[in-house]
């Protein structure tokens, strides 16, 4: 992952709570943790940085060519300034009030008090100055919505109408964008429904509070500007999602990140483009009716009691990236049709638009790696292949090369893929009977990259051992090259960050 959160501070009243419900308070702040590092991972960049440089110019470069820029996008830029960089910047940018701010040295010389007749006297000028100008305008934002945390005895959060202040202004104000984070928890302290008036969103994100039941939201709550979303760790039930998706006419990514309801996501949006859901438990995903989604990403997910995910492919024809589809976990349905092992191509079962396919498979588990050949048959046109090898404390058989020369043709390795990446590539033998026969059948394949982990091998002349080895196996594209790239295991892969998953400038977020 890219970073670590810690988790909330555990009192001697939180533990003994979590003791009284039967919990381990260590295993409850490392899932804590866990959790707010997802959430943390999901959050987008600020709009500007604190460490950020205000002035573009080279240091002799004397020319004030800010200056000369019309004043509405001046006062655009300085209102995504953070506040004191904001008071330091040009005059000619500034409200009237952030001027005042901008003349005053940083370090006022401390005067002796006057008089209390003169101060009686200044007070009388200053408001009746204040009567006769002008409010200063509204400046338009974005500004993240943090209000404070408040508790009553026993670190206990406040009621809901302790927010009521922030809810109020919430709606009038003019943002574009809003980070909203209950920390501390519990998690399930009520959002307030005022907070679904702002209408100039264009970003929003919410973290570990309880949605509010959509009835108690105005009918005519709309996000005509809202593009991007996120809820991590937020209780709802699908008709919450389904809520803010069918008012949000140009939504174009979403994350749904550390939910923990068994529930059904149902997508359904003419302008979602990218889909990605963090830690996650569901008892089914379903794209519904998505004409402009290209991405949709799991990652990190867990099952309850062992149930699987169905995964319901339907009006996607844009799809083009798609992972990780896991064989233990999930269940794969194309339209109508429950993809199992042995099922045959057909174009009712097919889903020709993925290019990126993305794959999580245990090799030491034979009824896993059966799945694979139907698969990849879903996906004829797949041109980029990522396997991932998952571990397991209870291996049930293993497949050699004999299976895959039984299984047939699979079209999308004989013709169209060009690169494959095989992420902790262990030397199993599972798993190089796969890499053999994926070599022999693979005829337009460039490159093959094998992501192994440091304790993978024992020693130096281990490791050369090893990699011979793959020197001598048949391969069908006379051009191709093997690549072997030595990481240690992280504590999750990089497909945990949306801002690496909603970057369209990267053609490929699954690569290394």
């Amino acid at each position: 992952m890219e970073a670590r959160v810690p988790p909330y501070s555990m009192d001697p009243v939180k533990e003994d709570l979590f003791r009284r419900k039967g919990y381990d308070p260590d295993e409850v702040e490392a899932h804590f943790a866990r959790v707010l590092s997802d959430a943390h991972c999901a959050l987008p960049d600020p709009p500007a940085s604190v460490d950020a440089r205000l002035s573009s110019l080279l240091p002799h470069d004397g020319v004030d060519r800010v200056s000369s820029l019309p004043d509405e996008l001046l006062g655009n830029i300085v209102s995504r300034l953070p506040i004191l960089d904001a008071a330091r910047a040009h005059r000619r940018a500034l409200p009237p009030l952030a001027r005042g701010l901008a003349r005053r040295p940083a370090r006022p010389r401390r005067l002796p008090h006057p008089p209390r007749r003169r101060r009686a006297r200044a007070c009388r000028r200053a408001a009746h100055h204040r009567r006769r100008l002008p409010h200063p305008p509204r400046s338009p934002g974005p500004f993240p919505l943090r209000p404070p945390h408040q508790h009553l005895h026993g670190g206990v959060p406040a009621p809901a109408h302790a927010l009521a202040p922030h809810a109020r202004r919430a709606p009038r104000a003019s943002r574009s964008s809003s980070g909203l984070f209950n920390r501390p928890c519990p998690l399930d302290f009520l959002l307030p429904a005022a907070f679904f008036g702002m209408a100039t969103l264009t970003r929003l994100h919410l973290g570990m509070w309880r949605f509010p039941d959509t009835a108690a939201v105005s009918r005519a709550t709309c996000f005509p500007n809202l593009r991007e979303l996120g809820f991590i760790s937020v209780f709802m039930e699908s008709k919450g999602l389904d809520f803010i998706l069918d008012r949000s006419p140009v939504l174009e990514t979403l994350c749904v990140g550390g939910n923990m309801f068994k529930i059904p996501l149902r997508l359904v949006s003419q302008s979602l483009r990218c889909v990605h859901i963090i830690g996650c438990s569901f008892e089914e995903i379903a794209v519904v009716d998505a004409p402009c989604l290209e991405r949709l990403i799991y990652s990190g997910g867990w099952s309850i009691d062992g149930a699987t995910t169905k995964v319901k492919i339907g009006h996607a024809p844009r799809l083009q990236l798609l992972g990780y589809l896991d064989a233990a976990n999930h269940v794969l349905e194309v339209r109508k049709t429950v993809v199992k092992a042995g099922t045959k191509a057909s174009p009712s079962t097919m889903v020709p638009s993925v290019r990126i396919l993305a794959l999580e498979v245990c090799f030491r588990v034979r009824t896993h790696v059966k799945m694979i050949p139907a698969i990849l048959r879903c996906f004829p046109n797949v041109d980029t292949l990522h396997i991932m090898s998952a571990e397991t404390d209870q291996p049930s058989g293993k497949v050699n090369l004999k299976f895959w020369n039984e299984s047939g043709t699979i079209e999308c390795i004989r013709s169209r893929i060009k690169r494959l990446e095989f992420h902790y590539f262990r030397w199993d033998r599972s798993e190089l009977a796969f890499l053999k026969f994926f070599l022999g059948s693979a005829m337009v394949l460039k490159e093959a990259v094998l992501v192994i982990s440091d304790a993978s091998f024992t020693s130096v002349e281990d490791l050369r051992s090893k990699v011979a080895s793959l020197w001598s196996m048949k391969r069908a594209s006379a051009g191709s090259s093997i690549r072997v790239s030595i990481r240690s295991k992280p504590e999750g892969d990089n497909m945990r960050s949306y801002k690496r998953s909603s970057d369209f400038s990267l053609a490929d977020p699954f690569a290394i």
